[in-house]
């Protein structure tokens, strides 16, 4: 795996022996879960659209540049459980307000 989405994966190999004492510690282990799903979705998200977001969303030193041009859009994800990977595709934004 290229770095940016080796530590998700590590990180979701240490949840599968994740234990709790008490309701309050297994809501915590049930947030880290999500918490960890919710990044290695954001690194795919990252590292699949070719350009910089920014101001505000994130910088990829490889493409430096904003590019509405080709990503003036959304972008969609999958996990498929069974294979363990992810399927990205964009979707167009429709403006209804200018």
């Amino acid at each position: 795996l290229p770095p940016p989405r080796a530590l998700p994966h590590m990180l979701k190999e240490d949840l599968d022996h994740l234990g709790a004492e008490d309701l309050h510690q297994l809501q915590r282990a049930w947030e880290l879960h999500h918490r960890v799903v919710a990044s290695e979705s954001v690194t795919h998200h990252t590292m699949f659209r070719t350009e910089t977001r920014w101001p505000g969303y994130y910088y990829r030193g490889d493409y430096p540049k904003l590019n509405d041009t080709d990503w003036h859009c959304f972008t969609l994800s999958r996990f498929d459980r069974e294979s363990g990977t992810w399927e990205l595709e964009t979707a167009p934004v429709h403006h209804i307000i200018d």
